[in-house]
């Protein structure tokens, strides 16, 4: 699972909107098809221990691309590849890294273990990749953010060199109140894309880096090391390609807080201050006068993984060419059999991230069939594979869409379900991007809630799940959440289970189907989803990027 300030741009007069789509509010018996039972006995199918985790290239693969096909066969749905199947193979190479890394500062070497004190990969086409002796280099937050004038790097050559970087953006004070970011820079309190573990990742293959190391913070990545841990110590995944990784150096890694800190100190500098003169514009790498090397042996594979595709054609000749894709994705991350205790406390179920997704994708796919006529235009479903590990699924579907983005009118994903209950508002995670903005809002307040902007912009949401891929493609793009203002609660509760289950369930084995779900709210958000990708597909307005969002002008795909 992976926000952002709400940008200016010009208003939309929304008489005009209103009358653009009027007589697009969908039929109550098509509403009334998405159900709590429905969607709870889906996730508990593909939660179940004899799913395996859902990780992509496994058994549990195969069990859930065969559930998913089978249950929009039996919905009435045509297959959504052209080719007549319900499923796009997704080529990837899985590899599972046996990684070392140490440190020479001050001629003392210093091994590091792993997973304990980092983790590390490598997407490198050869299954062994060595790095001997490459200088290590501190960059700040690694960012080169020309329309903030911003430059960690001040044309320092790093080839070659490794990279130990902090995590998210630079916390740049309000200088008109310390306590408060400054909203001109980085988008403030939101997380900008240049917050991303991908973007420095990018930012360090880009300028010839051969390892780039994140520094791990709870407070700010806003999930504890165990969470990393979990990601780095399986199967890794990338796209099936010929040549190096664009989007990473040689060695990717992630590096313990109290271990940054022990290199830092070894080679005579305390992170606290360097952390603080990074918040600077005039910063400058500094170099620790030191050595990281790396070796990584990895056991790979082939893999052929699959998004399963499933349509309904639109019935206006005309325009049943054009799409709006739903997407969730299905995988998750399958078995770990070091883990102690039973099978089923090995097994990483994915309840809410995201059985709970993919299962409101068959819900809506109901819901669509429930119209006495489809929609003018077609509704595309899309179940991913690999979100997990970089969102590959929906990238590869991107890079080969199977029907033209330029007749892709939107893409509206989904990952997680609101499982505590009924809310008085939604948030909108991608506010202020695309004019879809406005249908969100009519439709919420026909059931008598309000939209709100993220309310934890910090978590760079709008980054960190499906919806981007599109987003960078030119598809205007629908990501929503239902984690504030529980009604009949008390006022601190969305951050009671929203905090609980980040700490105690997200990308852990307890993420599994508990006898004290809700899913009351969560009905209604998939039904507000519908009326948005209903409204939109009978609707004449195409929904269109706005003014201030960093993807409008994105090289839209034909």
């Amino acid at each position: 699972m992976a926000a952002n300030r709400i940008a200016l741009f010009p208003l939309i007069p929304l008489l005009s909107l209103a009358a653009s789509h009027a007589g697009a509010q969908a039929p109550a018996a098509a509403l009334k098809a998405i159900s709590e039972q429905g969607l709870l006995a889906n996730i508990k199918v593909l939660a179940s221990d004899d799913f395996e985790g859902r990780s992509p290239g496994s058994g549990g693969e195969r069990k859930t691309i065969a559930y998913l096909e089978q249950q929009f066969k039996q919905l009435g749905l045509k297959p959504g590849n052209p080719d007549g199947s319900y499923v796009q193979q997704v080529p990837m190479r899985g590899l599972t890294p046996s990684p070392a890394f140490s440190y020479t500062i001050a001629g003392k070497t210093v091994p590091l273990r792993f997973p304990d004190d980092y983790v590390a990969h490598s997407t490198a086409a050869q299954t062994q990749v060595a790095i001997p002796s490459s200088e290590i280099v501190f960059v700040g937050y690694g960012v080169q953010a020309p329309e903030y004038g911003w430059d960690d790097y001040k044309g320092i050559d790093v080839r070659g060199k490794t990279l130990l970087m902090l995590i998210n953006d630079p916390a740049i004070p309000d200088p008109a109140d310390p306590a408060q970011l400054d909203k001109s820079m980085f988008k403030g309190s939101a997380m900008s894309y240049y917050g991303r573990w991908t973007y420095k990742y990018e930012i360090a293959a880009k300028l010839g880096a051969a390892a780039a190391v994140i520094i791990h913070e709870t407070k700010p990545a806003a999930y504890p090391w165990e969470v990393v841990k979990t990601g780095g110590t399986g199967e890794n995944f990338s796209l099936l390609r010929d040549g190096p990784d664009p989007d990473a150096p040689t060695v990717p890694a992630w590096i313990h807080l109290d271990r940054a800190k022990d290199m830092l100190a070894a080679a005579g500098y305390d992170f606290d201050t360097l952390k603080q003169a990074a918040l600077k514009k005039d910063f400058k790498p500094v170099a620790l006068n030191g050595t990281a090397s790396f070796q990584v042996d990895n056991q790979a594979r082939t893999v052929q993984s699959h998004n399963v595709v499933a349509k309904i054609e639109g019935s206006d000749p005309r325009l049943k060419n054009e799409y709006i894709v739903y997407t969730a994705h299905w995988d998750h991350f399958g078995i770990d059999d070091k883990l102690p205790g039973p099978r089923t406390r090995q097994i990483y179920h994915g309840a809410l991230d995201n059985a709970s997704g993919t299962s409101a994708l068959l819900e809506l796919a109901k819901a669509y069939k429930a119209l006495p006529k489809a929609p003018r235009r077609s509704i595309l479903f899309v179940a991913t594979t690999a979100e997990e590990r970089g969102l590959l699924g929906a990238k590869y579907y991107a890079k080969n869409p199977l029907y033209p983005l330029n007749k892709t009118l939107a893409n509206i994903n989904i990952d997680g379900i609101n499982a505590w209950g009924k809310t008085a508002q939604i948030e909108n995670v991608t506010s202020g991007h695309t004019t879809m903005d406005e249908l969100l809002a009519k439709y919420a307040t026909m059931q008598g809630r309000k939209v709100e902007p993220d309310s934890r912009p910090e978590l760079g949401s709008v980054y960190r799940a499906d919806q981007l891929e599109f987003a960078r493609v030119g598809v205007p793009a629908l990501y929503t959440k239902a984690r504030s203002n529980y009604i009949g609660k008390p006022a601190d509760y969305a951050r009671q289970v929203v905090d609980h289950y980040v700490a105690h369930d997200y990308h852990k084995v307890s993420d599994d189907v508990r006898s004290d779900w809700d899913f009351s709210g969560g009905v209604q958000d998939i039904q507000l989803l519908f009326q948005v990708g209903y409204d939109i597909a009978q609707g004449k307005a195409w929904p269109q990027w706005k003014a201030g969002s960093e993807f409008k002008g994105a090289p839209r795909g034909k």
